[in-house]
């Protein structure tokens, strides 16, 4: 059955789209309109701009376009908005502002002391594997995915936690917590054993886990999160089976088996990153101690000579 019979607001959420273009005007105007405005200012450079714009472009993507219906049909298209959700907007985002715009947000006197806590490294690390194993517990998942405004406090909730977690692999500020060389690699590596075990359990049960994806009815309140009540009214439907040929456990274990291929191709292009980094300064460390010991021997000779 073709996922049309939704409707043009469920398919593509116009209002989001509408909230996510007036967050993208606002933010030119404070980097490029009004950023004389604060301390430190610099020029917003095309990369920036870039990164931002992806972001929330694929914040469209994962919660406005079909893709968010989809992921209340299908648990692998699920497991595909969270990776993206959690793994690669929160640091597009954080690369993407100014560093003086953070460092005028953490700096106000509310932010600064909640903010310095939870982006402590080992904390975030600790707190982003928390909030997304306990939020695939089944019975935990399955209430969430019935109530609108708890499904959105949740969703903000884990954001929040993702932003916290990259937050010192990612940020330029100077006096923050962030790593440097390779404890950003221990760091990430960190991440990858701690969502392991959730991701190991959904994919290696011989049953399905959750009702939101089996039960017609838990499916269907699940589904007025996203689709209108007055059109879900007028549908006759059963549940999810009627838009797949996977089996609910096929769809469950490829589900899993996505978010960890998903985080491991993410991870492994900022390990990459990170050590080109790491590389680079070393060599550029090296250069300086070969330009400096030549110097010192110019000047040496240079005296001898005058001696």
């Amino acid at each position: 059955m073709p996922i049309s019979i939704f409707g043009f607001q469920a398919l593509w959420s116009p209002y989001y789209l509408a909230v996510l273009v007036l967050v993208t005007i606002l933010y030119f105007l404070v980097t490029v309109k009004w950023r004389g405005k604060f301390k430190g200012n610099q020029p917003l450079s095309v990369k920036q701009a870039a990164l931002f714009s992806s972001g929330i472009a694929l914040l469209y993507i994962i919660k406005g376009s079909p893709v968010d219906l989809y992921g209340h049909i299908l648990f692998t298209m699920h497991m595909v908005q969270m990776a993206l959700l959690l793994l690669l907007v929160p640091p597009l985002l954080i690369m993407g502002i100014p560093s003086y715009i953070w460092k005028a947000f953490t700096e106000l006197p509310v932010i600064k002391p909640v903010f310095n806590l939870l982006t402590k490294p080992m904390l975030a690390l600790i707190l982003f594997g928390m909030a997304f194993s306990f939020y695939h517990i089944p019975m935990v998942f399955d209430f969430v995915k019935q109530d609108v405004l708890l499904h959105g406090a949740v969703n903000i909730v884990l954001f929040t936690s993702a932003l916290l977690y990259w937050w010192p692999v990612v940020n330029n500020l100077e006096g923050v917590h962030k790593f440097h060389g390779l404890k950003k690699l221990a760091y990430l590596f960190g991440l990858s054993v701690l969502v392991t075990p959730a991701c190991a359990l959904i994919i290696f049960s011989d049953t399905p886990f959750y009702a939101t994806y089996t039960n017609g009815e838990a499916w269907l309140q699940a589904m007025a999160l996203c689709v209108p009540a007055g059109t879900l009214s007028q549908l006759n439907l059963s549940g999810p089976e009627l838009f797949s040929t996977m089996s609910t456990i096929e769809d469950q274990r490829t589900g899993g088996i996505t978010m960890k291929i998903i985080q491991e191709l993410v991870f492994t292009v900022f390990i990459w990153l990170v050590f080109y980094e790491w590389l680079r300064n070393e060599n550029d460390n090296a250069d300086e101690i070969t330009a400096k010991v030549l110097q010192d021997r110019k000047d040496m000779a240079y005296h001898r000579h005058n001696a």
